[in-house]
């Protein structure tokens, strides 16, 4: 069977700049879209069977009938490209005769009892925009998802942007999406509404999220495991932005910095096969706007464990107190100009602009001068380029507790990036004893990261006191210096603690052999 398919960017607005995009010239004002009163219902069994196996189930009414629709649900990054299939159905409950002919048959077998879990009410505007050579269809989404459990206060807004390609090429629905956004602040959708419903009955909505699991098949090509791992990164980066937007949360700002970090080594992984054009100036882009994060960041780490550390040691030291205020008011500056960033036009758009690149950029093109590894086995190029980056630890962390410190800053760049393979690479190795051996080999590298981590925070701390007590209050100068000086004492037994996890690496099997 045939499995259709649909695309769409998702794109995300505030309820307050309806007016404005719907009244955009690039929307043609002029032309009435069509208006619909759309309520879904969707569902699941009891022990949430359907989403376990990565689907959802709704029911769909227009006023005039009920759809039933299956959707595959792979998580995305503004783009959704997913698996579904539809039919009318005679009322307001799923009918499972067609089922059957789905993979859902499978999953919920004859006696599985569904149950209504939530529903989207939404108001919908779509027309239809020609823009440069494409005909593109443009939703606008508003409305609200509610949780059906009697809960009347289990609430979430929805305003969403579809942009649907019907013909021409996706440069010109890229295009549309970047001039809508230089007049209304758009944001790149990661969510489906079946994935916001979950989390609202879940309690998941606004929480910091940590990087999910890549969903990875052995028969892709390398190019398509690049994009399936960086829209993984920029969904994570999107679902932690949103978390630091609504509660300034330090652990979402902690989490958009993976997402950040694990987006920047498989650039670096995948080298050449991604090289093209655009990407030194995306990357150097995506460098500059994050700056602040990492300043904020180390903010945090000091006040949240080597102050109170400190404070420990030396309970009578006043000046610690004169010190903690003093960091206090540099971090609220720090986050302000961390807020600022997401705020900005320049932050927004480099993220469209990235999703534009991903599905349509000159390293896509069938001519383009890496087609050929682009388009080979993702399973061979993840299995050279993990050997590789192996090789390249292994060599680098010689006398690991005798390497300067920008020595052991190069072992631990070169550990990150070979979890980060790791990690990114894990469903291609899937029989159960590489399943195993990548648990141990996981193991093994964050324990290496996790001292040569404890070692950067020593000199990043160093770092942090010296720059940020200029001008502070003498008590805090003085306090600083011992909370340097007693930081430095943990190094020795912390090399010790480094030199043992790689040496310990080293002996791990690694899974991909």
């Amino acid at each position: 069977m045939t499995t259709p398919r649909e695309t769409e960017l998702k794109l995300e607005f505030e309820a307050s700049d309806l007016a404005t995009l719907s009244g955009h010239p690039l929307l043609d004002p002029r032309e009435a879209p069509e208006e619909a009163r759309l309520t879904s219902v969707y569902f699941d069994t009891e022990d949430r069977r359907l989403r376990a196996a990565g689907y959802t189930l709704r029911v769909r009414s227009d006023g005039a009938g009920h759809v039933q629709t299956v959707k595959a649900a792979l998580p995305g990054a503004g783009l959704f490209d997913r698996p579904e299939w539809e039919w009318a159905v005679a009322g307001a409950e799923p009918d499972l005769r067609p089922l059957a002919e789905t993979p859902l048959g499978d999953v919920l077998g004859r006696k599985a009892v569904l149950r209504p879990l939530f529903s989207a009410a939404v108001e919908r505007s779509v027309r239809a925009v020609a823009h440069g050579g494409a005909r593109i269809e443009v939703a606008l989404d508003r409305g609200r998802i509610t949780a059906l459990d009697g809960a009347a206060d289990r609430v979430t807004p929805l305003n969403e942007l579809e942009l649907e390609l019907k013909q021409g090429s996706a440069a010109d629905l890229f295009g549309l999406a970047r001039e809508l956004g230089a007049s209304v602040p758009l944001r790149l959708g990661v969510l489906s509404k079946a994935e916001r419903g979950y989390r609202l009955i879940g309690d998941g909505l606004g929480r910091f999220s940590k990087a999910e699991p890549v969903a990875l098949d052995p028969a892709m090509s390398a190019g398509e495991a690049f994009q399936a791992i960086a829209q993984a990164c920029l969904r994570h980066l999107r679902l932690n932005e949103e978390a630091l937007r609504d509660h300034r949360h330090a652990e979402a700002l902690h989490q958009l910095r993976v997402a950040l970090r694990r987006l920047r080594s498989a650039f670096s992984l995948f080298g050449d096969i991604v090289e093209d054009a655009r990407v030194p100036a995306l990357k150097a882009e995506l460098k500059r706007l994050s700056e602040p994060f990492g300043h904020a960041r180390n903010l945090d780490v000091f006040l949240a464990t080597t102050l109170p550390a400190e404070r420990e040691r030396r309970p009578d030291e006043a000046g610690l107190l004169t010190l903690e205020r003093h960091l206090e008011d540099e971090r609220n500056a720090a986050y302000a100009a961390v807020m600022a960033t997401l705020g900005g036009t320049e932050w927004r758009g480099v993220l469209i602009d990235l999703v534009a690149w991903l599905d349509a950029g000159p390293w896509r093109a069938a001519d383009a001068p890496q087609a050929a590894r682009r388009d080979a086995p993702a399973r061979a190029f993840a299995t050279e380029e993990l050997e590789r980056r192996r090789r390249k630890v292994k060599k680098r962390g010689r006398g690991l507790d005798h390497l300067e410190p920008h020595a052991r800053h190069e072992v631990r760049i070169a550990a990150k990036k070979l979890r980060y393979g790791a990690e990114f690479f894990a469903g291609l190795y899937a029989k159960p004893k590489a399943a195993k051996r990548h648990k141990r080999f996981v193991r093994a590298l964050a324990d290496l990261q996790d001292a040569l981590g404890d070692l950067n925070d020593i000199a990043t701390a160093h770092t942090l006191t010296a720059d940020l007590v200029r001008g502070a209050p003498g008590a805090a100068v003085f306090a600083a210096g011992l909370t340097a000086a007693d930081v430095e004492q943990r190094t020795q037994k912390l090399l010790a603690e480094a030199a043992a996890a790689h040496t310990a690496l080293i002996d791990v099997r690694p899974f991909w052999r």
